[in-house]
């Protein structure tokens, strides 16, 4: 089955926060451990986080631009 763009939006967004997560998580373990040395924080810094696509982007735009209308009520 085919996700939709507005999946396919959430997917990346979760795995973005998932990814952003995981990064702040290592820092506060180097934190708590002592371990600041530079090479060690460099290393969590430049750790890549997924970037959302062009297409994903162009779709969140998309999406924010809408005006949102509430379903009709059912009499």
């Amino acid at each position: 089955m085919r996700m939709s763009d507005k999946d396919r939006l959430i997917v990346a967004l979760a795995a973005q926060l998932r990814a952003e997560r995981e990064t702040r998580e290592a820092l506060a373990g180097v934190i708590r451990n002592g371990q600041l040395d530079r090479e060690v924080l460099l290393a969590i810094l430049e750790d890549p986080v997924p970037a959302l696509s062009h297409e994903d982007l162009a779709q969140a735009d998309r999406l924010g631009s809408r005006r949102w209308t509430p379903p009709a009520r059912a009499a």
